[in-house]
């Protein structure tokens, strides 16, 4: 099941992040994203944007990967802004690979982090014949 999701991710460039405010309203952004084999979501962002404002606020965060051929990923996890250690690198170098114009925005643009999304709980549907709807906890 673990190996269906990452492929699934790993085709998918993007997803709709859920974030929450510091009012307990929920905001969505759609964002390019990446996948690590742990099925970490990679991505990146500037300071300035609501999703680091409320994730500085509350690390939990929902993800929609996937909406072609009824066919989705529902993902919940925690973020983490990532540093510069080895850790952070990899992840980094995971998303320069689904991103190759990511490396030029972290050298140009001002404020801009990588944040990773570390999974607790996923659902991967698929509406079609045979249907197929699995979750995992972590």
């Amino acid at each position: 099941m673990k190996d269906r999701v990452y492929q699934f991710i790993k085709q998918k460039p993007l997803g709709v992040v859920s974030t929450i405010n510091k009012f307990g309203k929920p905001e969505a952004a759609l964002v390019g994203i990446a996948v690590s084999d742990q099925l970490e979501v990679i991505l990146d962002t500037v300071k300035s944007s609501r999703k680091y404002q409320n994730i500085l606020q509350n690390t939990s965060v929902a993800i929609v990967i996937g909406w072609d051929n009824e066919t989705t990923v529902q993902y919940e996890g925690k973020a983490e802004i990532l540093g510069d250690d080895a850790e952070a690198q990899q992840l980094k170098e995971i998303y320069f690979e689904a991103y190759p114009d990511g490396r030029e925005r972290a050298q140009t643009w001002s404020g801009l982090v990588h944040i990773k999304v570390s999974p607790k709980w996923l659902r991967y549907s698929n509406f079609n014949d045979p249907v197929v709807i699995e979750e995992i906890s972590f």
